[in-house]
């Protein structure tokens, strides 16, 4: 279909899978298709345009907005019913409680001339959150099929595999879609697809092709990209209005925006200032840093533990094992400096990079460095787990089976500085 491809750029292979998958309207369809990927992936903006491209009736549904069964169900339901009856005028709220209630309110509804001879999809976004609901959700949303004796089938979408999905006690196995990762080129492809009217196709894929040649190393996500893509390009052709250079000049395009792009280095996927603020940095020619957001060091503020912790990081991840017995110890016996400073000191340990430590050495240092007792409790241990999530420390995995998990201290001296500063 010509036009899909127009609009669905790079996804060729799994539009047409999913086209096979869906047959003619009047077909039985596949019971349940699980499409996976990596976020910004395509594959909710795909579903969505084969769906409404073929006007097939579908029910779409975000499981994050939905955060209980009844509220899911009855969502689905009452969508339905909206589409069976939007050529009748309005109708009414359905209720449901229970997933049997659904599968006998699901057979009424679909009795309309409207959904009878014809597959409904129901696609559910974000479908990992369907774990944590009731047990008898995924694996009745799987044989939904089955169980209504109607020509359904449910979408999941999600950005972890079916291996983390399936049920212990079995179920149906759906068909399974894998949607990968944009190359550089599809990159290239899909973000030169929207350039302005007002200048060539060729000046803004040149653009395009400069902005990924800096940011592709550091960031995949074509929502980011793209993003930056927007808030950079009237810095690109600032020459080009000024009259100082055409789009041909290359060169002098580049030096003009390339002090720019360091500073958008800093302020990738973490959305930290706002675009009028940007364009205020980039107008002003001002430092990021000098604008409130969450790399300006002044402004963090973490929990007290949290603190301790981050420092006890930073410590054993440049600091040799060896040292802690003389640092962290009051008695610790003599240490002859000319065997142990004998290479050890010669390269400072912050060119070389944050080394990986175990969870053992981290509460060992955390205890010393604390002024009053602490035990380990599961507080302490979600606080670390919560650094991870910030990217503060970065878990690095086993070195064996019998050995526990690593981590790196990945922030600067500076950081360690700043949050040190700040009494609790």
């Amino acid at each position: 279909m010509p036009h899909l491809e127009n609009v669905v750029l790079c996804r060729e292979s799994q539009v047409s899978i999913l086209q096979s998958l869906f047959g003619e309207r009047h077909h039985f369809s596949f019971p349940s298709i699980f499409i996976y990927g990596h976020t910004a992936s395509g594959k909710t903006y795909v579903t969505q345009t084969l769906l409404k491209t073929l006007e097939l009736p579908h029910v779409f549904m975000n499981c994050v907005e939905c955060f209980t069964s009844r509220l899911l169900l009855e969502q689905i339901l009452n969508k339905l019913n909206h589409l069976r009856s939007s050529e009748g005028g309005c109708s009414t709220h359905i209720t449901c409680e229970t997933f049997n209630d659904f599968v006998r309110l699901f057979k009424q509804i679909t009795k309309a001339e409207s959904l009878k001879d014809q597959t409904v999809y129901i696609v559910l976004d974000k479908a990992e959150y369907l774990r944590d609901m009731e047990a008898n959700l995924l694996p009745g949303f799987l044989r939904l099929q089955e169980l209504t004796d109607r020509n359904v089938t449910v979408l999941f979408l999600s950005e972890i595999v079916w291996e983390k999905f399936r049920p212990n006690t079995g179920c149906f196995e759906p068909f399974v879609l894998y949607f990968p990762d944009y190359s550089i080129g599809n990159l290239q492809k899909i973000l030169s697809h929207d350039h302005p009217p007002e200048y060539s196709a060729d000046f803004y894929a040149a653009y395009i092709n400069i902005l990924l040649g800096v940011f592709y190393t550091v960031c995949r996500d074509l929502k980011e990209l793209r993003h930056l893509a927007v808030l950079n390009f009237p810095k690109y052709c600032e020459p080009v209005v000024k009259g100082e250079a055409n789009e041909r000049d290359t060169r002098k395009l580049w030096r003009n925006i390339e002090p720019h792009l360091k500073r958008a280095m800093q302020t990738v996927y973490l959305r930290e200032i706002s675009s009028s603020q940007w364009e205020k940095v980039q107008k002003d020619d001002t430092d990021p840093a000098q604008l409130k957001g969450l790399s300006a060091y002044t402004h963090v503020e973490l929990p007290y533990y949290s603190k301790f912790i981050l420092i006890a990081a930073y410590l054993a991840s440049y600091n040799p094992a060896r040292t802690d017995k003389r640092f962290f110890l009051k008695h610790h016996g003599k240490i002859k400096k000319t065997s142990f400073l004998k290479k050890h000191e010669k390269t400072s340990n912050h060119l070389l990079g944050p080394k990986p430590f175990p969870l053992d050495r981290l509460l060992a240092i955390l205890y010393s460095i604390v002024d009053s007792r602490v035990a380990p409790t599961a507080n302490i241990f979600s606080q670390i787990t919560s650094l991870v999530t910030l990217q503060l420390l970065t878990l690095v995995g086993h070195d064996d089976q019998l050995d526990g998990p690593k981590y790196k201290c990945t922030v600067s001296l500076d950081f360690i500085r700043a949050i040190a500063s700040i009494s609790p």
